[in-house]
């Protein structure tokens, strides 16, 4: 597929995204979203892409979603809203999903305004980093909107539920330095350094084992919802298949020939 509202380079095992229609704060259209959608089915199933930095271009991260989709909804016939919104909504909850289950180390790095749409799809990564021109807000509200693109699902559990509730509540903005005291950012760093320690960050999470990643992060994810024998019962499930793991005979055998040595 030939992309032309995203960008995706890989080096050294590193791929970024770029969000790129930057005349308009890098809005998600449904152009960008189908491009989105390949690019991230892409990555999830190259097995030499390590890790994923999603990023956007110019001075934004993301607005949202683009104002032309919502001229256009507002604008079907009434019989034909509640459908046309239901099937937009499945490919958002899509995008979102594959951006959360990624098998990969994932991290935003956030250059500029994140808002509604763009503000859950930082939170959808595993991490954020952020640099001093970052902002983010929840501001579905003041469109008479809910967060749908999983703002409700993970903005709790990054902020606490009374402060979430704030945000969305208000819609109002967050400033970077906030933001990183309230934990919606990880990391903070320079708009000249980035890209490159959003990059040199991806590159240290995924130096071990991506089959042991990969399982880690696919249990992580639910273990808030789940109780301590699910978790149990699913990590001996993917221990097993760690076990049998290329990565680990080699990182056992390596092990092991060391030691020998020291004997």
């Amino acid at each position: 597929m030939d992309y032309t509202l995203i960008e995706l380079n890989v080096s050294e095992g590193i791929a970024t995204l770029t969000l790129n229609r930057p005349e308009k704060r890098n809005a998600m259209s449904d152009g960008m979203r189908s491009e989105f959608i390949h690019a991230l089915e892409s990555v999830s199933a190259d097995k030499a892409i390590r890790a994923l930095v999603l990023t956007g271009a110019g001075k934004g991260f993301c607005a949202g979603g683009d104002i032309s989709g919502m001229q256009k909804r507002m604008n079907a016939p009434a019989g034909e809203v509640g459908f046309n919104g239901w099937h937009r909504q499945q490919r958002v909850h899509h995008t979102q999903a594959l951006l959360h289950t990624c098998p990969k180390p994932v991290i935003a790095a956030v250059n500029g305004a994140a808002s509604g749409l763009g503000a859950d799809t930082a939170l959808a990564c595993d991490f954020i980093i952020a640099s001093e021109w970052a902002s983010f807000a929840w501001s579905y509200v003041l469109r008479g909107i809910i967060p749908d693109g999983g703002g409700m699902y993970f903005l709790p559990r990054r902020v606490g539920l009374a402060k979430a509730k704030e945000l969305i509540f208000t819609g109002r903005q967050v400033k970077v330095d906030e933001a990183l005291a309230l934990g919606i950012v990880d990391r903070k760093t320079g708009a000249d350094t980035l890209l490159a320690d959003a990059q040199a960050w991806a590159a240290e999470l995924s130096q071990a084992s991506g089959t042991a990643i990969a399982l880690t992060k696919t249990i992580l994810n639910q273990s808030f919802e789940l109780s301590s024998h699910d978790v149990f019962a699913q990590g001996s499930q993917a221990q097993g298949i760690c076990y049998t793991s290329s990565e680990h005979r080699a990182s056992v055998e390596a092990f092991l020939a060391k030691a020998a040595s020291k004997e």
